[in-house]
Formats: structure tokens, C-alpha cells, sequence
């Protein structure tokens, strides 16, 4: 009963919201399961960059104060050259790709970090 107690009383304890900023660009990683092949690439905010068949464009990315390589997520969208829909549309986060994924049979792609310069 003390152990669940203890583990009660920690679970209650408040989280402390962490300061994040926004960054003008992002390092992203696509990944084409078809040939194994990886490629990074910096992209801005509001550019479109090409990745296979794949136009993403990245909205905002937002890293905690101080650490642009730490904890990064960004909200972009994904499109496939030459179709309307949308692939993906939403926030990546760095540290946990699979939480929000692309769902797309031939590439991936996710978050590495934030770029400030």
C-alpha cells in the first residue's frame, strides 16, 4: 500500500511547462524505404522542398529555450507531386518520430532539430 502511495503522491505532483521559441528553419531526414537511401535538408519556414515525390513544407519549428537540438518538433505538411490531398498535416516531434508519423508506403520522413541560422 506505501508504494502505491509514493507512486500516487509523485504522479500528482505539477509539470512544469518548459519555455519553447520558434526557429526559422529545420533539419528533416527523408528516407526512401525503396533504395535504403537517407537524405537530410534544411528547409525554412513557409519553403517547399522536394523529397522523392514528396513536396513538404514546413510551417514553424519550436525547441526549448536555449537548446535548438534539443526536443524539437515541427508542424509540417506533406503533399505527393501531382495529387491534391494532403499526406500529412501536423506537428513531428523530434524525440518521439513515431508518435505523429507520415503514412506514405515508400518514404519516411522526420524531424532532426531545429535551425536558428
Amino acid at each position: 500500500m506505501g508504494k502505491i502511495l509514493i507512486f500516487l503522491a509523485l504522479f500528482a505532483l505539477p509539470v512544469q511547462a518548459q519555455q519553447v521559441t520558434s526557429a526559422d528553419g529545420a533539419l528533416l531526414r527523408a528516407l526512401d524505404k525503396i533504395s535504403g537511401e537517407t537524405k537530410d535538408f534544411e528547409i525554412k519556414r513557409g519553403e517547399i522542398v522536394r523529397a522523392g515525390s514528396l513536396a513538404v513544407q514546413m510551417n514553424d519549428c519550436r525547441f526549448p529555450v536555449g537548446n535548438p537540438a534539443g526536443d524539437a518538433f515541427a508542424e509540417l505538411e506533406i503533399v505527393e507531386f501531382g495529387k491534391e490531398n494532403r499526406l500529412f498535416s501536423g506537428w513531428m516531434i523530434a524525440s518521439s518520430p513515431a508518435l505523429s508519423a507520415l503514412e506514405h508506403p515508400r518514404y519516411d520522413i522526420w524531424v532532426i532539430r531545429c535551425t536558428t541560422s
